[in-house]
């Protein structure tokens, strides 16, 4: 008898990443994976290089320094975070350490890809809630809550929708589960909601209010260290004494730990680059209407552009890549008729704008 893996692990499809194109002599543009398109802050950059000087030296294994620069920067407890190798990680352990076999793992219908595949592999069943207008709708996740269901995640903002709930709904939400499901907020793209969305929460009210939620977050997105993969969680003590229970025990390295603390704590950085990345939007968004496509509203570095059809959507992310420019088909997500596109430069986007008219003239 061939040795078999364990229940749902073969009815998994690996995650496919963001497109581009390597070697040759034309630089792509890469516009598929969400990435800061500015890079990484000085500081971080520097920190890391000088961390090459220890490599021979194992990890802070608790990563007490990046987690007392993270507390500081956004005023929680140390003791209450735990960080990992991209929240990605982090995501997959709170499954492992919660969910199995004949347990659900629910999420709306166009959340991250990494849930089900997390869930499956752990033995669990991917649940899915139907959203209203590409938004997580609290009533049909409710509705979908059953006596099995132990994890619901909630990504806010939303990949790759771009839409998010705001703090009421949060809140009706976590108050209409159980007491024994944790409620996983997913806040990647906690950094970019502006103005134009004065209601919106990472949830962290919620981790300090309850004892059954958590939220996750991320360096990959607006701070630029997605090539280093580091995240942290903030949640209950005991949910985080959990997860130091089956994270290995030095999931984060040290340049990565470097370059967390000067990241975290260079917050002007921050601030210019949610102030490029939300003016780009408007006007990448503004100019993409004009060409006639859907433009699905966001408060991510990501617009998801309606094409009329699943034709139409290939027709084009097929003709960029012969541009080499590099955008995202949303097949995967059940979205056939639509393309996400990152927010680059304005140098980037400009480029982009010009390739999309020439496709569509």
């Amino acid at each position: 008898m061939a040795i078999q893996p364990k229940p749902g692990i073969l009815s998994i499809s690996p995650y496919t990443p963001g497109k581009t194109a390597r070697g040759g002599t034309i630089t792509p543009l890469k516009l598929s994976s969400n990435e800061n398109p500015f890079g990484a802050s000085p500081a971080a950059l520097a920190a890391y290089k000088e961390a090459a000087a220890e490599l021979h030296r194992y990890p802070d294994g608790g990563a007490s320094a990046l987690r007392e620069a993270i507390g500081q920067t956004h005023g929680i407890p140390a003791q209450r975070i735990v960080c990992g190798a991209g929240s990605d990680e982090l995501i997959g352990l709170l499954v492992h350490a919660y969910a199995g076999l004949g347990d659900e793992v629910l999420y709306s219908a166009h959340g991250f890809l990494m849930y089900s595949i997390y869930a499956k592999g752990c033995g669990a069943t991917p649940i899915t809630a139907a959203e209203k207008n590409l938004t997580a709708d609290v009533d049909a996740l409710l509705e979908a809550v059953t006596e099995r269901t132990r994890i619901l995640f909630l990504a806010n903002p939303n990949n790759p929708t771009g839409s998010y709930l705001g703090k009421a709904e949060l809140a009706r939400l976590r108050k209409g589960l159980r007491e024994d499901i944790i409620l996983a907020i997913d806040a990647a793209y906690a950094e970019y909601p502006g103005a134009d969305a004065e209601d919106y929460s990472c949830g962290q009210e919620l981790v300090e209010s309850t004892e059954n939620t958590v939220m996750l977050r991320t360096f990959s997105k607006i701070y630029g260290l997605g090539g280093i993969r580091l995240g942290w969680m903030y949640g209950p003590e005991a949910i985080i004494d959990v997860m130091n229970r089956v994270r290995s025990p030095f999931n984060v390295n040290s340049p990565a730990q470097a370059a967390g603390i000067a990241a975290v704590k260079d917050t002007q950085w921050v601030a210019q680059q949610k102030h490029r990345n939300n003016e780009s939007l408007k006007a990448l968004a503004f100019e993409l209407a004009a060409l006639g496509y859907e433009v699905h509203p966001s408060v991510a570095n990501f617009v998801l552009i309606g094409c009329g059809s699943p034709e139409n959507a290939e027709r084009l992310v097929t003709a960029l890549a012969a541009r080499h420019i590099y955008v995202r088909d949303v097949k995967a997500y059940g979205l056939h008729d639509c393309v996400r596109i990152t927010v680059g430069t304005p140098a980037e986007n400009e480029k982009l704008l010009a390739a999309i008219k020439e496709i569509t003239v």
